[in-house]
């Protein structure tokens, strides 16, 4: 089976559409013109470098430089995630600790079941994958917490005079975090293949892969999603909830704006 290939004449048609939104932002006044232009000029710049990379990469195998690129990753996304935080002590340890065991944790249950082969190829774009998601629940549970610590801080405050430990006190604050942080992924299981048809599932269906086999391949995706994103958001909760109290156990709101 042949597949179409992409031509230049193709991508400046796709740039196109491009201007047309260009030309409605300005039309409207909408002010996201230049936003708009960085953004799909870094977007260029970026996938361009990474596609030269992720092909010397393949083209090598070496084990050492696959784990390398893996730990780029979720240093990466650590950063990315901690830029969620506003000024919250140790974030960036915070979320790369997260977003590596929870990572770590499912690329080594994939490779243990057989899911994937450790080559290059399977587990560096599986790493993206997850580890993009965990960074995504991980900045949600940052924000959540800052909010919430912000809002309900007289009622943490009251509690912690009856007596109650930090953990007692922002029991409630948690929970309702770590909900909030893991709604994108959950919503996003749920219409999986009735409104959305995935970047993997849809990228195997066009390179000739059956159907079924691809639709197999989008349910371990899904199921290595949520458990990612569950995972990180739990540790980077607990572990960040704990700097909004101070050595003597009293609350000091450090990500609030």
């Amino acid at each position: 089976m042949t597949h179409p290939a992409i031509t230049n004449s193709a991508l400046m048609m796709a740039l196109g559409l491009v201007l047309v939104a260009l030309l409605v932002s300005r039309r409207e006044q909408l002010g996201l013109e230049k936003e708009m232009l960085w953004s799909s000029l870094r977007a260029v710049v970026q996938l361009v470098l990474v596609g030269y990379v992720l092909k010397t990469l393949f083209a090598l195998d070496n084990t050492w430089l696959t784990l390398l690129m893996v730990l780029f990753i979720c240093f990466n996304a650590a950063l990315n995630a901690r830029k969620r935080s506003r000024n919250l002590p140790h974030a960036f340890t915070i979320s790369f600790a997260a977003i590596g065991v929870a990572t770590g944790l499912t690329l080594a249950l994939l490779l243990a079941s057989g899911a994937i082969a450790f080559l290059p190829m399977q587990v560096i774009p599986i790493t993206g994958m997850i580890a993009g998601n965990a960074m995504v629940a991980v900045g949600l549970c940052y924000t959540q917490l800052r909010r919430r610590f912000h809002d309900q801080q007289q009622q943490v405050l009251e509690m912690l005079s009856l007596g109650a430990t930090p953990r007692q006190s922002a029991r409630a604050i948690l929970r309702g975090s770590l909900r909030a942080a893991m709604i994108p992924t959950v919503d996003a299981a749920k219409t999986v293949g009735l409104v959305s048809l995935p970047g993997m599932m849809s990228g195997l269906i066009f390179a000739g892969v059956d159907p079924v086999m691809a639709i197999k391949y989008q349910i371990m995706v899904t199921f290595m999603l949520l458990s990612t994103a569950s995972l990180a958001a739990i540790i980077a909760g607990y572990l960040a909830c704990r700097t909004f109290f101070n050595a003597r156990q009293q609350l000091t709101l450090p990500g609030a704006e």
